[in-house]
């Protein structure tokens, strides 16, 4: 059965008109199909669907990308890669069935895949926690991408979490050394990693495994600090602003984009990617291997280096450069001419503004 969201309603109505029209069986008995009215009626389930889909606000955004039937990391590894072989466990305390880890192929290539599991109904969410990793889902996953840093196999992440796991079982078992262990792993690689944010990106959660060398999000999926509920009862204490909160947090793939927080959107079917899961799977795989390809003459360094500049130049003009000096091991700012000119202007506005006060009294005296 279809789930359907708040603002679909209209779609609903004419989906079950359809199903109603491909019906044989009449009031009257078996009757003739309507070929011309279900097409008509699909034509303006279409038409529904690009006016609504076109013109979702940040808060339905987010509800699409929560949407019950939105194909989930589990059904990605399985259409998109090949020989997938599942490993479990951290060594230390257990294995987190939130998070489903091993190594596969992709266009006859080697890489590991790791993705972050919601669970396809209630009791298979149960068991995945709902996608919220634990500890040991975080030292699995270092564990992993230490493995193939070792053997120089690209590492490719699916993000779908509201976040990390809160509960005092995790925080008892170093749940916030856990997530900076991860993101510092993911940012010391070697190798490429990518990562594609195929729902929620929720807070820390997803950060821990999305720092990555190309972040990639599907169109009406959504990455943010904290879910538009939990910022609205946090500064207006009322979790009924949702819509206010979305708005204000830019955490669409279009505004997260324009601020250079990722690289790429991956445009979803009319619908939303539910609607065609093979169709957006497709594409998904393309999306990797064209990236992949970009790193294929990369160095270690160089893949290191890319990492770096990308994450340090966010809410900068130009980013960090490496060093030019002989010594300089670390990264310079990089400022380009206009910022270079503003610098000037403020450190030395005074001498600025000297000089056009004895130019402003020479023109009155050459006036007078």
């Amino acid at each position: 059965m279809k789930n359907y969201l708040d603002f679909e309603k209209e779609i609903k109505a004419l989906e079950q008109e359809v199903d109603s029209l491909k019906s044989p069986f009449g009031s009257e008995g078996i009757s003739e199909v309507d070929t011309n009215k279900i097409k008509d009626t699909q034509r303006e389930i279409n038409q529904k669907l690009d006016e609504i889909y076109s013109n979702l606000n940040s808060w339905q955004k987010t509800q699409v990308a929560r949407h019950e039937d939105r194909p989930k990391a589990n059904f990605y590894i399985k259409k998109i890669f090949s020989q997938f072989t599942l490993l479990s466990g951290d060594r230390y305390f257990g294995d987190d069935k939130s998070v489903i880890a091993g190594f596969g192929l992709i266009d006859n290539k080697s890489v590991l895949i790791i993705g972050q599991e919601k669970g396809e109904d209630l009791n298979s969410r149960i068991e995945r926690n709902f996608g919220m990793m634990r500890p040991e889902g975080y030292r699995k996953c270092i564990r992993l991408m230490k493995l193939a840093d070792r053997f120089q196999i690209p590492v490719i992440s699916f993000i779908d979490t509201p976040g990390a796991y809160p509960g005092i079982g995790a925080e008892q078992r170093g749940q916030a050394s856990a997530i900076a262990n991860s993101i510092e792993c993911c940012m010391s690689l070697t190798v490429p990693n990518i990562s594609i944010i195929i729902g929620e990106g929720g807070s820390g959660g997803a950060i821990a495994l999305a720092s990555s060398n190309k972040v990639i999000m599907l169109e009406n999926s959504i990455y943010s600090v904290i879910s538009p509920e939990g910022c609205a009862s946090i500064l207006w204490r009322d979790p009924s602003k949702s819509l206010q909160a979305a708005e204000a947090m830019k955490l669409t793939a279009k505004d997260l984009l324009k601020l250079k927080i990722i690289d790429e959107i991956i445009p979803e079917p009319l619908g939303g990617a539910h609607r065609d899961p093979e169709n957006i799977a497709s594409d998904i795989k393309h999306s990797i291997i064209k990236n992949l390809k970009n790193f294929e003459n990369f160095s270690k360094d160089e893949i290191y280096d890319h990492r770096k500049a990308k994450f340090l130049q966010i809410g900068r003009n130009q980013g960090f450069s490496k060093s030019s000096s002989l010594n300089g091991d670390g990264l310079s700012y990089k400022e380009n001419g206009l910022r270079k000119f503003e610098t000037h202007l403020k450190k030395n506005k005074f001498i600025y503004l000297g000089l056009v006060l004895v130019a402003i009294a020479g023109l009155i005296a050459v006036l007078s």
